[in-house]
């Protein structure tokens, strides 16, 4: 019997529990993964809180990790036992020593990415992916805004923002953070508490606004961020941190400017097998160029996710952040 953390409810970090878990055998088309790794993300937040609802419970959350290949099910063709391999992505179930994954949604690592880099990256790097080429293609000169510089994704989005040619400014909650993000590529880092990012980013620009704005960050930030674009500029809404963006009157998009808006997500931007393959390969390419670098700059036991949740939550982390079988 392996263990794995499970929720009978949903709630605070107190519903998630260590407990004893039998993950059964490979189906058709599935494998038996021994996880290494498991990545820590904010979704894994929204799921235990039920803002991004299971489907059922009980059940064992978590979107993200890596590991070896144990057993095939049937079909099973392209993957060996034995082989290094990574996820980000449904089916949830991450957090657990033990899984079934199904092999369609695995990518094989290559040598040169460990498996703790692999968990640590896969969600949020190609979340990245997804961003900077996806919802808006950033190129030479280009002036991008992303919220919480210093978060998971917010590190690497600044250093491939900045691999590409764009001018990267940034959102931080501390001098810290603002330090961090810096030696990630990010050229100019606001503390939100300290100053008016609108303004400040108009400075920034001359008064033009940047041509995209990253905003994982939802109420608390989205409405000022529209007033950070240039006309025609694309607001990319990814998350809600701090709560969900309220109903706001669609009109507004075109007194700002004939702005764009997209609330997009990786399981639609990688559903297809070919489109995964596509933004796990660019995402191995730039770390094994060195022009992003990852860090796993926490690690909890997997046995502690509640405390690491509650870690995530109060803004005590930064970048990314895995847990250990």
């Amino acid at each position: 019997m392996s263990k794995a953390i499970r929720m009978h409810a949903t709630g605070g970090p107190e519903v998630l529990r260590w407990e004893d878990v039998d993950p059964g055998q490979p189906g058709p088309g599935e494998v038996l993964l021994r996880h290494e790794a498991v990545g820590l993300n904010f979704i894994d937040v929204y799921h235990r809180t039920g803002l991004y609802p299971l489907p059922s419970l009980p059940a064992v959350p978590g979107m993200e990790g890596a590991g070896i290949v144990e057993a095939l099910g049937e079909g099973v063709e392209a993957i060996a036992i034995g082989d290094r391999v990574a996820y980000a992505g449904l089916p949830p179930g991450a957090y657990a020593e033990v899984r079934i994954m199904p092999a369609e949604r695995l990518v094989k690592l290559p040598d040169r990415i460990t498996t703790r880099q692999a968990a640590a990256m896969m969600l949020q790097g190609m979340t990245a992916r997804y961003l900077l080429r996806g919802c808006y293609p950033v190129k030479a000169g280009d002036r991008v805004l992303i919220h919480a510089a210093a978060g998971g994704v917010g590190l690497i989005a600044c250093q491939w923002a900045k691999h590409l040619g764009a001018t990267v400014i940034g959102t931080v909650g501390s001098t810290a953070k603002a330090e961090l993000a810096r030696a990630h590529g990010c050229e100019y880092p606001i503390l939100y508490d300290e100053e008016d990012f609108v303004a400040r980013t108009r400075e920034i620009t001359h008064g033009q606004g940047v041509d995209v704005v990253y905003d994982s960050v939802g109420q608390a930030t989205f409405m000022k961020s529209l007033d950070c674009l240039r006309p025609l500029g694309m607001m990319v809404s990814f998350g809600q941190a701090s709560g969900p963006v309220p109903p706001f009157e669609l009109g507004l998009l075109s007194a700002k400017g004939s702005l764009f808006l997209t609330r997009p997500t990786l399981m639609t931007y990688t559903a297809a097998r070919k489109d995964l393959f596509e933004h796990a390969r660019d995402l191995f390419d730039v770390v094994a160029s060195r022009a992003v670098k990852i860090e796993v700059r926490q690690s909890y036991a997997l046995a502690e996710a509640a405390q690491a949740q509650k870690d995530l939550e109060a803004r005590k982390t930064t970048g990314s952040t895995i847990l250990i079988p």
